[in-house]
């Protein structure tokens, strides 16, 4: 890697593939002064590569997906994509504003997941360039009102930001015509490792969370808010993912793992610190910044082998983990918790930083 020259690096555009409806899903590659590079295809909003430095300074790729378009139009894991309406849970696809009840897709049985059959992880965005010093990616989606059973014209927009730091920056915005509920969030699956056989136990993790959310059988949560203390839970010093991954614990049992959602520290609005994540042997340090109440951490516990890595092999459990800011699971049907509540004229806003160095032991 050299020097930054202060450049304009041009984003190239390119063609990923095509839909069956014959629709153009296009590739964006942003290049920051230092080469880190990012890229997203505008089905789903996904990131499909992102290429950053190891301690010797090789350029890897440290977010699962695929190589082909085809394998992200078949099922999948939600590889690197934007999800919405409703990030998470909603239980037994239901919720109700203003005394009126509204059915949802019951698309991960008994409960409604990431927005639906057809959620925003499976639409064309629409992607308009920015070029400049730090590059930028601006994708823009309006979800018709009754869409997978939300109410309201929803406008989203969200702004993918590769800076001359090693971040990339997602500020999400929308607006309603009606009052509904938004919960937006990134699915994208790290292992910093850059080699997607081996699994990501050895990562060492840091959560900025004093409370994470427990669920029952179905992941959806209880309500209560638990003290991680004293449980697997606890990563408010940095631990190995591994550490206590499996030790016997309803919670870990329901999740399969950790499946669950932190309660961060600090004030919900303010961009803050929510976590880390360091592979000792590339040298790769991840940090997160979310202005987010929560954050689901997800260790791929379902992954079964049976999705093909693009250099060759297949995704097995745990070889991927995802840090996903949001509002709580099943917020609409649980008063206690911050409220997913978007009304007519209300701005939507909300941003989660992923930076990225090297940290050395």
């Amino acid at each position: 890697m050299g020097e930054p020259t202060g450049k304009i690096i041009p984003i190239i555009q390119s063609v990923y593939g095509k839909l069956s409806d014959g629709s153009i899903v296009y590739r964006y590659k942003l290049t920051n002064v230092h080469g880190v590079q990012l890229d997203v295809i505008t089905y789903g909003g996904r990131i499909v590569s992102l290429k950053v430095p190891n301690k010797d300074g090789d350029l890897e790729n440290v977010v699962l997906g695929f190589d082909k378009l085809e394998n992200y139009l078949e099922e999948n894991p939600f590889f690197g994509a934007l999800i919405g309406r409703y990030g998470n849970r909603i239980a037994k696809g239901k919720f109700s504003i203003n005394g009126k009840t509204y059915n949802l897709a019951t698309n991960n049985e008994p409960n409604h997941l990431h927005g639906g059959f057809k959620g925003f992880d499976s639409v064309l965005w629409k992607a308009q360039p920015i070029e400049a010093k730090q590059p930028a990616l601006k994708l823009t989606y309006l979800s018709r009102d009754g869409e997978e059973g939300y109410p309201g014209n929803l406008n989203v927009t969200v702004v993918y930001t590769l800076t001359s730091d090693n971040a990339v920056e997602v500020d999400y915005r929308a607006t309603t015509d009606k009052t509904t509920i938004v919960n937006l969030t990134q699915h994208a699956y790290f292992n910093l490792a850059g080699d997607f056989n081996n699994n990501v136990l050895s990562h060492e993790v840091h959560i900025n969370a004093d409370a994470f959310l427990p669920i029952d059988e179905t992941s959806i949560p209880t309500g209560e808010i638990r003290d991680v203390k004293g449980t697997p839970f606890d990563f408010k010093e940095p631990k190995l993912i591994g550490e206590q991954i499996n030790e016997t614990n309803e919670q870990l049992q329901f999740g399969n793992g950790y499946d669950h959602c932190w309660v961060l520290n600090g004030k919900k609005g303010n961009l803050r610190f929510a976590a880390s994540a360091f592979d000792k042997n590339s040298g790769r340090f991840m940090e997160v910044y979310s202005t987010e109440p929560g954050m689901q951490f997800y260790t791929g516990n379902y992954l079964d082998g049976t999705l093909p890595i693009p250099k060759g092999g297949t995704y097995s459990s745990r070889s991927g983990f995802c840090f996903e800011t949001q509002h709580f699971p099943d917020s609409p049907n649980k008063k206690e918790f911050p409220s997913v509540i978007l009304n007519k004229g209300e701005p939507y806003q909300s941003k989660t930083v992923f930076k990225f160095s090297i940290k050395k032991e």
